[in-house]
């Protein structure tokens, strides 16, 4: 519809009218005026004006329906209706294979890589005067790893050595007091057995007196012969605390040289030559070559996990290197209960959360190249079908 927007009368012969359309354009007529002296000019100029205003009219509407055209003509495409339901079948297809996949496996990213760490200590104090490792140097097992300075415990080892063969040597000295002893008692103890006979054979022949001496030499020598026995018995006591003296003696001076308890890396080493340590100070870690993931798996998956069934490991530290493994065994209790502070549930209100659960995969298979250490983050996947 034309809508008149601002007309102007120059003269009688001429009308300028600016007019615009509903869809906003502007565009202006030129028309005759009114002149009774050219009335066919008048009718020719007006019929012209009426043609533009038309094709303005026709030349919008086309306009309109080539946007509604361009608008709306693609979604009415049969082949793009064709291509979006092909996309939507490949989508349902490929999520029902992945599915179809995916629960034959039970995976977690809660897994780590675990070891027995073996602390090195010092079982004597002293200081060490050699040091013959360095950060993760692969040692053996019995391999020297430290020195402590011995002198101590080969004073002590001497001084418990004397201690011993001072006590073997009065032990000798009561065995023979002991056979001394042991002669005499016998001998008074025959001459009283004389006198008893003498006595009972021949009562004039002997007299009261030398019986009573005969007895009191008897048990004389009788006593001697107890305390030097007491002295061999003394002897030998204090030689066997002796020998145990010198063991710990040797034994001290063993532990002078720290050597490597099991094969594996050195790590966390807090010595230094020229430190002075004590019994129980950690001085390094040797980490073990036996290496197994602990996966902490939710109760909810563990319907299906058994022993025994494989296991591919993906290590964040090795890319991806194929690691293969086997589940070992599953723990009976979750994580919570052997912790410092086990959680407490009969007051109170409650709310369940779904418990983890370790699990401990033994490795088969590791590259070479990959390094592996306790802490290292893993992704364990346990076909359970």
């Amino acid at each position: 519809m034309l809508q008149k927007h601002h007309l102007e009368f120059q003269s009688a012969k001429t009308v300028v009218g600016d007019l615009t359309n509903d869809r906003g354009h502007h565009f202006r007529v030129m028309a005759n005026g009114d002149n009774s002296d050219y009335p066919d000019q008048d009718k020719n100029a007006n019929t012209e004006n009426s043609s533009k205003v038309e094709d303005s009219q026709n030349n919008d509407g086309n306009s309109d329906n080539k946007g509604r055209s361009s608008s709306g003509g693609i979604f009415r495409n049969f082949w793009f209706k064709v291509g979006i339901g092909a996309l939507v079948l490949l989508l349902i297809i490929g999520g029902l294979v992945w599915w179809l996949i995916a629960r034959n496996y039970e995976n977690t990213d809660d897994a780590f890589i675990d070891a027995h760490t073996v602390q090195v200590s010092p079982q004597i104090a002293g200081q060490i005067v050699a040091l013959y490792v360095n950060d993760n140097q692969l040692v053996r097992e019995g391999q020297p790893l430290a020195e402590i300075n011995a002198e101590d415990a080969t004073v002590r080892l001497a001084q418990v050595e004397a201690q011993k063969a001072q006590a073997l040597t009065q032990y000798q000295q009561a065995s023979a007091t002991e056979g001394g002893m042991a002669a005499l008692a016998e001998s008074a103890e025959r001459d009283l057995a004389r006198y008893h006979l003498l006595q009972r054979t021949a009562p004039a022949a002997v007299d009261q007196q030398q019986i009573d001496q005969a007895v009191a030499a008897d048990r004389n020598a009788a006593a001697q012969r107890d305390a030097a026995r007491a002295q061999i018995a003394s002897a030998l006591t204090q030689i066997k605390v002796l020998d145990a003296q010198v063991a710990a003696a040797r034994l001290n001076l063993g532990y002078t040289h720290i050597v490597a308890p099991i094969a594996g890396h050195i790590a966390q080493r807090n010595v230094a030559a020229g430190n002075y340590v004590s019994p129980g100070q950690e001085l390094l870690a040797i980490v073990p070559l036996q290496f197994w993931v602990t996966a902490n798996f939710k109760e909810t998956q563990l319907a299906l996990i058994r022993p025994g069934q494989p296991v591919t490991v993906a290590v964040d530290a090795c890319g991806d290197a194929d690691v293969r493994g086997h589940v070992d065994s599953i723990q009976h209790g979750a994580g919570q209960a052997f912790g410092i502070l086990p959680p407490e549930n009969a007051t109170g209100n409650y709310v369940k959360v779904v418990q983890r659960v370790p699990v401990k995969i033994i490795l088969d298979r590791v590259p070479k190249e990959c390094v592996l250490g306790p802490g290292m983050s893993v992704e364990p996947s346990v076909k359970v079908r």
